[in-house]
């Protein structure tokens, strides 16, 4: 007999507005606990020292979140000139320090060639992995691994305030991006070095900012719960954004309720007005509500082929 997964079956996805000094996956299982929800997952981890959004995908949501990995993102970003650090950020040890004598006219000269279509190679504190391991586990031991430079594209980059040895920029960036490496070329650009000292990711893909919520909030809507005697989903649930947010920009085919049967047990479906290839969101048509169902992709045929399904 399959073991009873523990929790109640809860489908969305929670804007976490992540504090500061808390891994990602301890900030994931506070709100899955919150919400007692079966399964749960976040949508590319923020570092301890990196604060802002985290989307957390609740339940059926969690089969969409590599849609979230995919998407730009927002940052803001305080980068320390003069030292620079063994992890590009506050947190690492010291390398060098230097004298920081930085004009605005070198800075904003250095700024620009970080802007559109770069190449980039990643941190060795970076979570990506290298023969099953993170590299950031072959860097805390000494050991440094070849890295292959990928294509990048910073959509956005600006100033937003230069104060002796401190630089505030907020950047928007394509997937795969890391920002402690920008900053880290920064410095050596202007020959002075630099870290990151502070960084807050305020969007990802077309979420709203204003829809975050933090833990203390959540906590919060918990006790009012148990003090008004009530289930804590009918507080916690009216937060939960739907799950075709995390694949919104992808283009949307409208299936029957036939369809969609046969498409949940695995089979491609014929969609009116689906695009000749690609990955797209299928709805199931409907008079007042077209329902989402998840995602498939165009096969050779043109037909829509299941790619990830809802169960509910």
């Amino acid at each position: 007999m399959a073991k009873r997964r523990k929790g109640r079956p809860v489908n969305g996805v929670v804007l976490l507005d992540k504090p500061y000094d808390i891994s990602s996956n301890k900030a994931l299982q506070k709100v899955k606990h919150i919400y007692f929800a079966q399964k749960a997952g976040h949508t590319g981890a923020l570092d301890p020292l990196a604060t802002g959004m985290l989307p957390i995908c609740l339940g059926e949501a969690t089969k969409f979140s590599q849609f979230l990995l995919d998407t730009d993102k927002t940052y803001l970003v305080t980068a320390k000139l003069g030292v620079r650090t063994t992890t590009s950020d506050i947190d690492g040890e010291v390398v060098s320090e230097k004298t920081v004598d930085v004009s605005e006219e070198q800075l904003a000269k250095a700024l620009a060639s970080f802007r559109g279509i770069t190449q980039q190679i990643p941190s060795m504190y970076s979570a990506l992995k290298y023969q099953g391991q993170p590299l950031y586990k072959y860097a805390r031991e000494g050991i440094e691994v070849p890295r292959e430079s990928r294509e990048i594209e910073v959509y956005r980059l600006d100033l937003l305030r230069f104060e002796e040895d401190e630089v505030d920029l907020e950047i928007h960036v394509s997937k795969g991006t890391y920002i402690r490496t920008i900053v880290d070329d920064l410095g050596e650009l202007l020959g002075c070095g630099a870290h990151v000292s502070a960084l807050r990711r305020v969007s990802v893909g077309s979420y709203p900012r204003d829809k975050m919520v933090t833990i203390e909030q959540l906590d919060a809507l918990l006790e009012q719960a148990k003090e008004k005697d009530v289930s804590p989903s009918t507080l916690l649930d009216p937060l939960l954004l739907p799950m075709n947010t995390a694949v919104v920009d992808l283009p949307a085919v409208y299936i029957d309720d036939m369809s969609a049967a046969y498409l949940r047990h695995g089979n491609p479906v014929q969609a009116a007005n689906a695009p000749v290839e690609g990955v797209v969101q299928v709805y199931i048509e409907q008079d007042n509500h077209n329902e989402f169902i998840g995602v498939g992709v165009i096969d050779d045929n043109g037909l829509v082929a299941p790619k990830r399904i809802t169960v509910i």
